[in-house]
């Protein structure tokens, strides 16, 4: 049996580190197989050698996190015993920045994974952005608020959002009331993040100045976008046109992302998605950044996780 010894510089961080009913040091032995047990201003880790380095790397990562000032939950106790695993955990740090944004409650966002930082850099580097990725990485909710620090900053005039209104399986002619009504069940995701980064009545008044718009991509025709931070949402059910047609919207002092799954797609059979092309065609263009998320950068239940590579093994199979 080896054992190896990490210790604490401050006790606050050792409560910490342990969690509510050392759900997080559980975690830990669960996933390395080891034993850990504290004494005093230690903690000792006991198993196979292996195992016993994967969990002092893990340790040490967590102690890190609390010595930037970040809170330990279970998705990044799990986080990080997943990038020890896969021989990433040296890069954590640079998910440590700064915070994008705050909301209106006076919450930071920051970015939880080390995906979602190289998504935000890459928008802060480039033009244009694209994110591809499962749902629950944090793509809408990060790009809203790199959109609304921005507005802030006076970088830009007007924050834009998009997304195409397809059919998933009901039909909006049954759905009641105008065109407008018939669409906002589509973009909810969208005002939802608006609502929390600036809150309702400072978004209803930036709204009735003209100064964010949330509309159906199909109101983007015809347009050029100066002085703009653009998103298009879902982008995966988008028509080669469709994208075509959007990213020639770009004025000048603007930025577009454009964001979507493309293990989600609800188009009609046969037709192809815009944005599976787009990233084949315009990879290579100075300026357009394509970032790749994965289930670990789900920052939902763990069960997303789960329920994502459950799908992505059984496509492996057919």
């Amino acid at each position: 049996m080896y054992e190896q010894t990490v210790q604490f510089d401050r006790m606050e961080h050792a409560v910490s580190l342990f969690g509510s009913f050392d759900e997080n040091i559980k975690l830990i032995e669960s996933a390395f197989n080891v034993s850990i047990v504290s004494r005093g201003a230690e903690i000792k880790i006991s198993g196979e050698p292996e195992n016993v380095a994967g969990a002092v790397r893990t340790v040490n990562t967590l102690l890190m996190l609390l010595n930037k000032g970040e809170s330990l939950t279970e998705q990044n106790v799990r986080y990080c015993i997943s990038t020890v695993r896969d021989g990433t955990s040296d890069r954590m740090e640079t998910m440590l920045r700064e915070c994008v944004c705050i909301t209106a409650r006076g919450k930071p966002v920051k970015p939880k994974t080390i995906g979602q930082s190289n998504y935000c850099e890459a928008i802060e580097r480039n033009t244009i952005t694209i994110g591809v990725g499962p749902a629950g990485t944090g793509k809408t909710y990060l790009a809203v608020a790199m959109a609304v620090a921005a507005f802030r900053a006076g970088d830009i005039n007007r924050i834009i959002l998009t997304r195409p209104a397809v059919e998933a399986g009901e039909k909006l002619g049954f759905l009641p009331g105008d065109l407008q009504q018939k669409v906002d069940p589509y973009l909810r995701p969208l005002y939802d993040a608006l609502f929390d980064m600036l809150g309702a009545e400072s978004f209803q008044r930036y709204q009735e100045r003209g100064a964010i718009e949330v509309a159906p991509l199909a109101y983007m025709r015809g347009r050029t976008l100066d002085d703009s931070f653009i998103i298009l949402d879902e982008a995966q059910n988008t028509s080669r046109e469709q994208m075509k047609m959007f990213l020639t919207r770009l004025g000048f002092n603007s930025k577009m992302v454009v964001n979507g799954d493309i293990t989600q797609i609800d188009l009609p059979d046969g037709k192809r998605s815009g944005l599976i092309e787009v990233s084949k065609i315009l990879g290579s263009i100075d300026g357009i950044g394509i970032v790749h998320f994965d289930q670990r950068d789900v920052v939902r239940h763990k069960l997303v996780q789960d329920i994502i590579l459950a799908y992505e093994k059984a496509g492996t199979q057919k």
